[in-house]
């Protein structure tokens, strides 16, 4: 039997919505911290949010995240969180200052380990980048998945870098405890899990944050690579994780790409030993 042109038509774009989005990318998050993590998730301006802004992941689970085509954003993780008599939910680290698990639009409250996604960007690529120039919360660490020409998943060695590539990205390394005295976070009370190993230090500010100086923010008189380069503060970060950013003129070591199509696994404090 004959089918009218029109009914075909209608039939193809029926099964066109019942298909993925074009190089969309699934985000698989794990927390092999000893204890629970919160993820936050920010849009980047312009970009629709995802199906989730913020959940809880315990010790040893795993959760992913779905992404639409030429979506960017951030993504981190808040720690030592709790929820007052009146159901106001916060962080010591993290925070996105939304009151609740959900952060609804609110980015890191620095410091915190940043990973920064833009999907099908410039030549059909993605680009992403862990970012320690917020400072630094937690070990994180970046593995492209299959898709569009990844690296193996076994490679997740963390040394050297080139931007040129598809590979792993991330800090392995805790730096709470070694972190500068000047720049290190206490825990409001040291006997909170996640900075028990720390000695109370629960995370590490930038120099921006901490002196707020144009030197280390990269800005006014410094606010270009010519005349802000690394301090003896970002060479702390760099050195401890170098592929990381560490200061915002750290581009050429610390962006990554890979083709659309790449599906990645973020790993919050990932084996130190692999």
């Amino acid at each position: 039997m004959s089918r009218c042109p029109t009914h075909v038509a209608l039939r193809l774009l029926a099964l066109l919505f019942l298909l993925p989005a074009a190089w969309s990318a699934t985000f698989t998050m794990t927390n092999n911290c000893g204890y629970t993590v919160w993820p936050g998730l920010l849009s980047g301006a312009g970009t629709a949010p995802l199906s989730t802004t913020g959940f809880a992941l315990a010790h040893g689970a795993s959760a992913t995240v779905d992404a639409p085509a030429s979506w960017s954003g951030r993504m981190w993780a808040r720690t030592l969180c709790t929820e007052d008599a009146t159901g106001k939910f916060t962080c010591a680290t993290g925070d996105c200052g939304s009151g609740g698990i959900q952060c609804n639009g609110g980015g890191a409250a620095p410091p915190a380990t940043l990973v920064e996604f833009t999907l099908d960007g410039s030549g059909g690529l993605d680009f992403f980048d862990v970012s320690l120039v917020d400072g630094y919360n937690l070990p994180m660490l970046v593995v492209p998945q299959g898709g569009g020409g990844a690296a193996p998943s076994g490679n997740v060695s963390v040394s050297g870098g080139n931007s040129a590539k598809c590979m792993a990205t991330g800090c392995l390394v805790d730096l709470n405890g070694a972190c500068p005295a000047d720049l290190r976070v206490m825990a409001a009370s040291t006997g909170a899990a996640a900075a028990a190993a720390a000695g109370g230090a629960v995370a590490c500010r930038s120099a921006c944050e901490a002196f707020g100086s144009p030197q280390y923010c990269c800005s006014g008189a410094y606010g270009n690579p010519n005349t802000c380069r690394p301090s003896t503060y970002s060479q702390f970060f760099k050195n401890a994780c170098p592929r990381a950013y560490s200061y915002a003129y750290d581009d050429s070591t610390s962006t990554f790409t890979c083709a659309a199509g790449t599906n990645y696994a973020i790993t919050f404090c990932p084996s130190t030993t692999r």
